[in-house]
C-alpha cells in the first residue's frame, strides 16, 4: 500500500515537472529561455519517472538501467542545452529585448574557432 503511493507520487510529481517543460516550450518567450525549461524542468520530471519505474519493479536490472538513464541525462542535457544556445547566439537567434550580455562576452562567443576576438 505504502509502495503504490510512493510511485503514485513520483510519476505524478515527474510528470507535473514534464508538463511544465512542455509549457515553458511553448510559452516562453526566446530560445534561450525555451532551452532553459526544457532541459532543467525535463530531466528533473524524467528522472522522478525513472526513479518510480525502479521503485515499482525493484529488480537488480530494471534499477541498474533507471540509474544509467538519469545519469545519462544529467550528463547530456547541460552540454546539449549549452551548445545549442552558444549555436543560436553565435547565428544570431533573436532574444528577447531584456536579454543582455556583456560585449566582451559576445565578442568572444561570436568568435570563430581558431580567431581571436576583436580587441
Amino acid at each position: 500500500m505504502m509502495h503504490d503511493i510512493i510511485v503514485a507520487i513520483l510519476v505524478l510529481s515527474g510528470g507535473i515537472f514534464c508538463f511544465a517543460a512542455g509549457m515553458g516550450v511553448l510559452r516562453l518567450p526566446d530560445l534561450l529561455t525555451r532551452m532553459h525549461a526544457s532541459t532543467k524542468a525535463g530531466t528533473l520530471g524524467s528522472g522522478l519517472i525513472l526513479v518510480a519505474v525502479a521503485v515499482q519493479f525493484a529488480e537488480g536490472t530494471v534499477i541498474a538501467r533507471a540509474v544509467a538513464a538519469i545519469l545519462f541525462l544529467l550528463m547530456t542535457a547541460p552540454v546539449a542545452a549549452h551548445l545549442i544556445g552558444r549555436a543560436a547566439f553565435r547565428t544570431g537567434v533573436p532574444m528577447v529585448d531584456r536579454t543582455v550580455c556583456e560585449d566582451g562576452v559576445a565578442d568572444a562567443l561570436r568568435a570563430r574557432p581558431g580567431e581571436q576576438a576583436p580587441d
